[in-house]
């Protein structure tokens, strides 16, 4: 599956994934590591990632537009990495992958292509 960065000066990626408060990250060597380690943590969260309607003031917030959990990748290098992606997990199930960090800019899915297909189809070969 993937093997974990070993090499402290190494060229590495950071996958994190933040689900309410909690937030864990991991090393990885290459691009498609991460996008693995990410599609695994993921879709791990099942139905725990299942939200009910929310209201906030006088607004109904959907499932569908809620963010449950979110996963990001980062690399290589930490000053300046060349792949800022990642993927949220609405409310509802759905995933949703993006490219960027600050402003986000989600990826298109193909027919019959999952998010983290699409992840690898965008960021490259590599993946």
């Amino acid at each position: 599956m993937c093997r974990l960065a070993t090499t402290i000066g190494g060229v590495s990626y950071t996958v994190t994934v933040r689900v309410g408060p909690r937030v864990t990250r991991r090393r990885v060597p290459s691009l498609s590591d991460a996008i693995d380690v990410l599609e695994m943590e993921l879709r791990s969260l099942g139905p725990a990632a299942q939200r009910d309607t929310a209201r906030a003031f006088a607004r109904k917030i959907e499932p569908i537009a809620q963010v449950s959990a979110r996963g990001e990748l980062r690399g290589p290098g930490r000053l300046a990495p060349k792949v800022r992606a990642g993927a949220d997990v609405r409310g509802d199930g759905s995933i949703e992958a993006y490219r960027g960090k600050v402003q986000r800019e989600v990826i298109e899915r193909k027919r019959g292509e999952s998010p983290f297909d699409a992840l690898r189809r965008v960021l490259g070969d590599d993946a």
